[in-house]
């Protein structure tokens, strides 16, 4: 069993999974600036949300492939798009960017 920590300024969120099934979670800086933007609900939500869905995305609900677009997938939190790209290979998902979900978020 792994266990995972996330910090995003003060804040650590702290995450156990079985290693064979563990992702390791990249923050871009990109992203963690826009994470530091959204409202404070929202983005505890958000964090919630990857930490859960991404570390194992066999069995992520809210996760869509991307095509024609400048990420390989989203993660859907409330009026918030996560959206990310991942390399099977070594288990890698690198959060690219956070986003409001308007009509120019695609």
């Amino acid at each position: 069993m792994a266990r995972l920590t996330l910090r995003i300024g003060h804040l650590q969120y702290v995450c156990f999974a079985y290693t064979s099934l563990v992702n390791q979670i990249n923050w871009r800086p990109k992203a963690l600036r826009q994470l530091r933007k959204i409202e404070a609900r929202a983005g505890k939500q958000i964090r919630l949300a990857v930490s859960t869905e991404l570390v194992d995305l066999s069995s992520a609900r809210n996760v869509k492939s991307l095509t024609s677009h400048e990420y390989g997938y989203r993660l859907r939190v409330g009026n918030y798009r996560v959206f990310f790209d991942y390399d099977g290979e070594i288990s890698i998902v690198s959060i690219e960017e956070v986003r409001k979900r308007d009509e120019r978020t695609y």
